[in-house]
């Protein structure tokens, strides 16, 4: 069992940043690959960003290329947000990955999740 608590979210204008954190507990972090998940109002749960256990592979949805990073330290994974968008608000959800799969787009890839932060941007 591993817990999940996020934190970080709140009200930016487009072109802000936010950094979202995520903070484990229960079991090794080390044994966990993260993700970063969002939902829309009326939309489903998509994937954001990935990091692996060692924190050396990421994976980066094309919406959030070249603005998003996702960095793990300690037992806490990060997603830096930067040059925000309104298409970027959304509830944000971390998860964990028990597996050694490569990659995890899929909510079904995951064990746990947090209960979410919410991300507002505004035009």
């Amino acid at each position: 069992q591993v817990q999940l608590v996020e934190s970080g979210g709140g009200l930016v204008q487009a072109g802000g940043s936010l950094r979202l954190s995520c903070a484990a507990s229960g079991r090794t972090f080390s044994n966990f690959a993260m993700g970063w998940f969002r939902q829309a109002p009326g939309k489903e749960r998509e994937f954001v960003a990935r990091i692996s256990r060692s924190g050396s592979n990421t994976y980066l949805a094309d919406s959030v290329k070249g603005r998003f990073t996702i960095s793990r330290a300690s037992n806490t994974v990060y997603l830096q947000m930067n040059s925000l968008k309104p298409e970027d608000t959304a509830v944000y959800y971390c998860a964990a990955d028990s597996t050694y799969r490569v990659s995890g787009y899929s909510t079904y890839n995951y064990d746990y999740w947090g209960q979410g932060t919410q991300v507002t941007v505004s035009s």
